[in-house]
């Protein structure tokens, strides 16, 4: 019994907080379809519209990583990632009219860096194949994104809200998929405890009736 408790316990409290990669991929989501379907997108609502993006993104992966601190031996990384998104958020506030090229330096940078340390989560973490194979093409798919934003000349605007806008859309649906992928595992877990308690539930109750029986 205190092995099959050890073994299922981490799904429990780790995949109870499902719900924050579902946040977090319907934002991504919107800011993607916003992101290439706005027509005359100018470079300050874009800075405006990514800074809220990487606020909210970072505030939700500090939250989770805090949360996480006794779950999983990675919450440092999801903590690392918040600051990362928090401090850049932060910095496009203070400054919305930063120019083209440090503005393609940020996202780069910062996309190359999420990737990276998705793709260490992914490894060092634990879950099945599925959450883990999702996690290395996020990862995988980040660093693609920022090498190319970076390699962007400065006048290829379109090109680059393309390539970020894209991103964003992959990484919402993957990331949503994740999240699913660990509601169904955290249901499936509590079903099966749920049938083990109702079969050995009538198996307690049989020994003190056939104890009276006898007495």
């Amino acid at each position: 019994m205190a092995t099959e408790r050890s073994d299922t316990a981490p799904v429990l409290v780790v995949n109870d907080l499902w719900w924050m990669g579902a946040i977090q991929a319907t934002l991504a989501i919107f800011f993607g379809i916003t992101a290439i379907f706005w027509p005359g997108l100018t470079l300050l609502t874009l800075v405006f519209l990514f800074s809220a993006f990487v606020l909210a993104w970072g505030f939700i992966e500090i939250v989770n990583g805090l949360l996480s601190i006794r779950r999983r031996n990675t919450w440092w990384v999801t903590s690392l990632l918040g600051l990362i998104g928090l401090g850049v958020g932060i910095y496009l506030v203070r400054h919305p009219g930063v120019s083209f090229g440090t503005f393609i330096l940020l996202i780069g940078l910062t996309l190359i860096a999420r990737g990276v340390l998705d793709g260490v989560r992914a490894f060092v973490d634990g879950g099945n194949t599925t959450t883990r194979t999702l996690s290395l093409i996020i990862g995988l798919f980040a660093i693609i994104a920022g090498i190319l934003i970076l390699v962007q000349p400065i006048a290829g605007g379109v090109a680059f809200v393309w390539i970020l806008g894209l991103y964003a859309l992959i990484y919402g649906a993957f990331t949503l998929a994740i999240a699913l992928e660990l509601h169904n595992e955290l249901e499936s877990f509590l079903k099966r405890g749920l049938e083990q308690t109702q079969t050995t539930g009538p198996s307690h109750n049989r020994g003190p009736r056939r104890a009276s029986a006898r007495t």
